[in-house]
């Protein structure tokens, strides 16, 4: 059974504790590449425990859930100490995969900073095999999913990655 009830879920998720450390600052000052994609992967396991997707349900049920693609678009700066605020929409779902959009914000001016889009496969842990959810967690997903549809589709839903050239 999950552990958690759809109505304790906002539309869209959001987490507004995370800070940005000392360690994740680089040689040009600002934070790291890499620790966006940590920030970001914060929220997402943040994001699944609300849908009771926890440890404990992970090792009963012999489940995890695997990242297949994750993007990364950065917009603006982020320095230590800043505190940020990243929200989570469920744009699309099916038995075995879970499609999330991310946008990172710099919670004391309010900018955007990143937005990610990323799909996550359930896996069945003992065969490590893309495999279907239970039911009882494939309908949670989808009361959460129906809930987000109302914020429509997020800037950053299926971009893609060129150099446009100039004429």
């Amino acid at each position: 059974m999950i552990e958690n009830k759809a109505i304790d879920i906002p539309v869209p998720f959001k987490r507004s504790d995370y800070k940005v450390k000392p360690e994740w600052i680089d040689h040009n000052g600002h934070m790291n590449v890499t620790f966006y994609l940590e920030a970001f992967d914060h929220n997402i396991g943040d994001f699944f425990r609300s849908l009771g997707l926890t440890k404990k349900y992970r090792r009963r049920e012999s489940v995890a859930t695997y990242c297949g693609d994750f993007h990364i678009h950065y917009i603006r700066e982020l320095f230590e100490g800043t505190r940020i605020e990243i929200s989570c929409q469920l744009v699309d779902f099916d038995e075995k995969r879970i499609h999330l959009c991310q946008s990172m914000y710099n919670a004391e001016e309010g900018y955007l900073a990143a937005e990610s889009e990323v799909i996550y496969l359930h896996v069945d842990a003992l065969a490590r095999k893309v495999s279907p959810m239970k039911s009882d967690l494939f309908d949670r997903v989808k009361v959460v999913y129906e809930a987000h549809k109302i914020l429509g589709r997020p800037s950053q839903r299926g971009r893609t990655i060129a150099i446009k050239k100039r004429d």
